[in-house]
């Protein structure tokens, strides 16, 4: 693969989160997934939480067994997760804070003050070569905790720069800058970024144009945008956008 192609992961969990209001098959996430792989996705991520509230157990063994995609499982660091991803072993564990009351995942891990916990799950992971990637925020302390656990692959959180284009282009840009610094920290020490969160059409052209970023996930934006014109145009335009701004990026650095 072209070491600049920027990888396009989608979340297809807030499908799940449909079907689940009102119970019954439909709509049916793994559709989702194979309508994401035919658009241009690079791979699928589906967080299974403690409560169940979107993707279910009986998801990921359908998922596991029916796509083509790399599978990317989001789970929190606890002793039912890791039995589940050790069964079925996803390509990838993406490990992220949990709280039950929580609407979505709001902000990034605490690996550095919680190194004696994470440790065994990162360790159990990468042992059963399930790629270990941590999502934490922009920052080199929680970068350099997440080497010392082992993990490979770090993703960056994305949620307080997509908040603050939103009507704080100052703070925006600091943001912007704050992720592109922690990008490049990453490459120094010899871990793969990716980032995520929040991403729409709109914001995703900045991050993307980051050289050092290998992977964007993206999901309830997406989903969202579904409803008014289709996952496949979604998917598509997303990918487009993306790859808009990263060959922009990288023709500027050529000249």
């Amino acid at each position: 693969m072209n070491p600049r192609h920027l990888r396009l992961g989608v979340n297809i969990d807030h499908v799940a989160t449909i079907r689940n209001a009102r119970g019954g098959p439909h709509p049916d996430p793994v559709r989702a997934a194979h309508i994401a792989e035919e658009a241009g996705a690079d791979g699928i991520t589906a967080h299974l939480r403690e409560d169940r509230r979107h993707i279910t157990d009986r998801d990921i063994e359908r998922l596991r067994r029916e796509i083509k995609l790399p599978l990317n499982l989001e789970m929190a660091a606890t002793d039912e997760m890791l039995a589940i991803a050790l069964k079925h072993k996803p390509h990838a564990a993406c490990l992220v804070p949990e709280k039950r009351e929580e609407r979505t995942t709001e902000g990034g891990l605490d690996v550095a003050g919680g190194h004696n916990h994470l440790q065994p799950y990162v360790a159990a992971l990468n042992l059963a070569g399930i790629r270990v990637s941590m999502f934490i925020e922009p920052d080199p302390r929680q970068i350099d905790a997440s080497r010392a656990l082992g993990a490979p692959v770090v993703e960056l959180h994305t949620g307080a720069y997509c908040h603050a284009a939103l009507e704080a282009p100052g703070e925006a840009r600091r943001q912007l800058a704050r992720l592109v610094a922690a990008v490049e920290y990453t490459a120094r020490i010899d871990l793969e970024c990716h980032a995520g969160h929040g991403l729409t059409f709109d914001t995703v052209g900045p991050v993307a144009a980051i050289p050092g970023i290998a992977e964007l996930n993206i999901g309830h934006f997406l989903i969202g945008e579904a409803v008014f014109g289709g996952l496949n145009s979604a998917v598509r335009r997303m990918r487009a956008l993306m790859d808009k701004a990263r060959a922009e990026s990288s023709g500027a650095r050529s000249a």
